[in-house]
């Protein structure tokens, strides 16, 4: 018996060898640190104390603490309480002790902070933006350093880089331990230079060579723009699209069943070059047997029948079939059957390569407006948003109306270009939609100076101050001067785009204008010209303006040395001052779909003005210009100018007020100005009737981005008949035209618009001035 109480000893120790084991089996399991060193006999805890804590309070590790004063702790729920410390992720070692029998001692071992974070080596992302999608996974200065953390750092910098084509990009973390428990991360990256694509073959391919096929996608080889597009660099994202584009491509030309197989990319060991495979398989062409509607049809037959494209016959087109459906659905949605589903279903037969189409019309029901909702306007008012709507509320849902409004918004310019329309379904009803306008304000007031340059007027410097929505009442006011080796321009005009509800707008302006044409091909002399104007814009439609105004001028004349005679006679016959009212009008179309890179439509204003007064004359202006895509990125623009000018009342034509032509804008690789009769020094004198024609075929360098255009031009024009001409020189006949060819470069760069060309006379005679080398550069009021 005596020894039976040792036995039981050894007993009591094994079994809390065995429960020590399972708490640091536990305790592992949990991913906690095995610093639960010896099991806890169960007790009723009177006291908690917290050691080794710095920065973190006392209160902030009784929170997560699932034990509190009172309760009974034992084995499993201290083990709760270890592993909830640790999770917070504040500590690295966390150890419970017990101390005089009833009290809990926490002994925790704080994690190190961040100091810094330095990143050396980076050329391809800036610092900051690094530093910025490092803070987003939790590493940055002031925040505890997490081993975790840092991995996922070093995964996301080697991903950006190999999505810029980095692929032998290396990333090396160095940790530094510092005073104060803290820690200094450096990341050093070794770019490497970019892995380019070295090849790209097409397996599959029969109807069309390989090289048509890559000039539809965008990515490619190295090139000599790809340093600025960097389609040389792989990309996920860009081969899905470009296997798209050659879906459409094929099937815009018949081949119904093209798939892509597959692809395979592979990349070099050096890490260099990229070689990508396409597989496809191209299928049959099929051609068009019928197209059939089918369904419930709100609109006449016949009406719908014609805005169907495709037709018997006709190779089959993706394209064309979309363009049906969209425009099906757009005609149903001016009806009010805003939620119309159009759909094509085919009917292949393989064995006459035939596809039949029965287009399926759902109209749903019929919908109105309740409610027109516009948000996000902090400054503008309501009103200047609801009356640019061509949707009414309680009117019939009408999409093409919707998509004007949208169009007549953005157009205003005080708000960023996503103007978000959304028509959602209220709630409660099956034919109510609210139409819900989102727009996000941006600064209308601009204070701006500028330099520029042009071949024709040397340095200008421009400077404006401007407010587009005066205390968001959508009225502008502008200030502005101008001035360059040729003009002087100050000015300011008030103008209220809705001086009548109807839309009537009216603008109000003061002027000083200088010229001094010494640094052109003109006859020299300086005219002074202030005044003031009223104009007023009466909108006839949605494309359509007409405008009237009025204005007064006075104009003082200086003559120099070598003046022409005839300016000469003009000042002795009606002196060297002069003061006029010049009543204005025109007419405007403006049917473009973009207004800085227009691809189609059409621009056409007609301006007349006639002067009463110490001048009498009148001037007729008409401008034409179309826009029409030919083939892919290709656009033509078509453009004529045509003036003509005279006196009345028995008085000349004013020199100041002839017409002019030559150079940028006109008829290129001739001097600014200088086409026309001339005087005596060899200086055009402008004339009564002017004639510019142009036609220039417009591609962007890059695809897909318009700011940057190439061009092939041709000019042709010239000035007729000046009082002061010999008959024999005051003929209109072609023969006296001016040709012109070249090439042209066009980029709206950040600084303003940026033109360039190279020209070649085509048949210059011996008084013209050429120039072919001319540009413009920066924006000139």
């Amino acid at each position: 018996m005596p020894s039976a109480a040792p036995r039981c000893g050894a007993v009591t120790d094994a079994a809390r060898i065995v429960a020590q084991a399972i708490a640091v089996a536990i305790a592992i399991a949990f991913g906690l640190a095995p610093s639960l060193a010896a099991a806890i006999e169960p007790f009723i805890v009177k006291d908690i104390r917290v050691e080794g804590a710095q920065r973190t309070e006392a209160g902030t590790v009784f929170s997560y603490l699932p034990i509190k004063v009172g309760e009974r702790l034992d084995d499993q729920k201290a083990a709760q309480a270890v592993k909830a410390l640790f999770a917070t992720g504040f500590f690295r070692d966390v150890r419970l002790e017990v101390e005089d029998k009833d009290v809990l001692l926490v002994i925790v071992q704080e994690r190190p902070t961040i100091s810094k974070v330095d990143i050396t080596g980076n050329k391809e992302f800036d610092t900051e933006t690094l530093k910025k999608a490092l803070k987003e996974i939790g590493l940055t200065e002031a925040r505890i350093f997490d081993r975790s953390a840092l991995d996922r750092a070093e995964q996301e910098i080697k991903r950006q880089y190999v999505s810029r084509g980095h692929y032998a990009a290396k990333v090396t973390v160095t940790v530094t331990p510092q005073e104060r428990n803290r820690v200094a991360v450096n990341i050093t990256i070794e770019e490497g230079d970019k892995s380019k694509i070295a090849r790209i073959n097409i397996v599959g391919n029969s109807a069309f060579s390989e090289a048509e096929l890559l000039a539809q996608m965008t990515l490619t080889t190295p090139g000599w723009t790809t340093w600025y597009t960097k389609n040389d660099q792989y990309s996920k994202q860009k081969l899905a699209a470009d296997l798209e584009t050659l879906r459409s491509f094929y099937q815009d030309r018949g081949y119904l069943e093209f798939n892509a197989d597959s692809t395979q990319v592979s990349i070099t060991p050096d890490k260099e070059d990229v070689y990508i495979t396409i597989n496809i398989t191209e299928g049959p062409r099929y051609t068009v047997s019928d197209v059939r509607l089918a369904g419930d049809l709100p609109v006449p037959g016949l009406e719908l029948q014609r805005l169907i494209e495709l037709k018997p016959g006709d190779v089959f087109s993706r394209a064309k079939l979309q363009a049906t459906t969209k425009a099906i659905s757009d005609r149903l949605g001016t009806e009010g059957y805003a939620f119309a589903n159009v759909n094509a279903v085919p009917e292949v037969n393989r064995e006459k390569l035939q596809v039949a189409f029965t287009i399926f019309i759902d109209p749903g029901r019929r919908v109105y407006i309740r409610k027109i909702n516009i948000s996000g306007n902090t400054r503008t008012r309501d009103e200047i948003i609801r009356r640019e709507m061509r949707q009414l509320e309680s009117a019939w849902y009408d999409g093409a109306r919707i998509e004007r409004s949208k169009v007549r918004i953005k157009r205003l310019g005080y708000f960023e270009q996503d103007v978000n329309v959304e028509t959602p379904p209220v709630t409660g009803t099956t034919d109510q939609v609210d139409v819900d306008v989102t727009v996000v304000e941006k600064n209308t007031g601009q204070l701006l100076a500028g330099l520029g340059y042009s071949s024709a007027e040397k340095f200008v410097f421009n400077a404006s101050v401007s407010q587009a929505n005066i205390l968001g009442t959508g009225n502008s006011l502008i200030a502005a001067i101008n001035t360059s080796s040729v003009n002087r321009v100050i000015s300011v005009a008030f103008t209220e785009p809705y001086w009548t509800v109807d839309g009537v707008s009216r603008t109000i302006e003061i002027y000083q204008r200088n010229t001094n044409p010494g640094s052109l091909q003109v006859s020299q002399y300086d005219s002074s010209t202030g005044g003031g104007a009223i104009s007023f814009g009466v909108p006839i439609s949605e494309t359509d303006a007409v405008n009237v105004g009025v204005r007064y001028e006075h104009t003082h004349l200086s003559l120099v040395d070598n003046s022409p005679p005839a300016y000469i006679l003009y000042v002795a016959e009606f002196g060297n001052s002069t003061n006029s009212f010049v009543l204005n009008g025109g007419w405007s179309r403006d049917t473009r779909d973009d207004i800085l890179y227009p691809t189609r439509g059409r621009l056409q204003s007609l301006l007349g003005e006639i002067s009463f007064g110490d001048l009498q004359y009148y001037k007729w202006n008409y401008l034409q210009q179309n826009f029409t895509p030919i083939f892919g990125d290709f656009v033509l623009m078509l453009r004529g100018d045509f003036g003509y000018a005279d006196g009345y009342g028995g008085l000349p034509l004013p020199f100041f007020k002839a017409f002019y032509a030559g150079g940028v804008g006109s008829v290129r690789g001739f001097q600014q100005s200088s086409l026309g009769p001339q005087d005596i020094y060899g200086n055009a004198t402008g004339g009564k009737r002017k004639i510019v024609g142009n036609m220039e075929l417009f591609y962007p360098i890059v695809k897909g981005d318009k700011s940057v255009r190439l061009s092939v031009f041709t000019d042709a024009g010239q000035i007729y008949v000046n009082g002061n001409d010999l008959p024999e020189r005051a003929q209109f006949d072609l023969q006296g035209f001016r040709y012109s060819a070249g090439l042209g470069l066009a980029w709206n760069s950040p600084v303003g618009p940026l033109k360039f060309s190279y020209a070649i006379p085509l048949n210059k005679k011996p008084l013209d001035k050429i120039q072919h080398f001319q540009f413009q550069i920066g924006t000139i009021f």
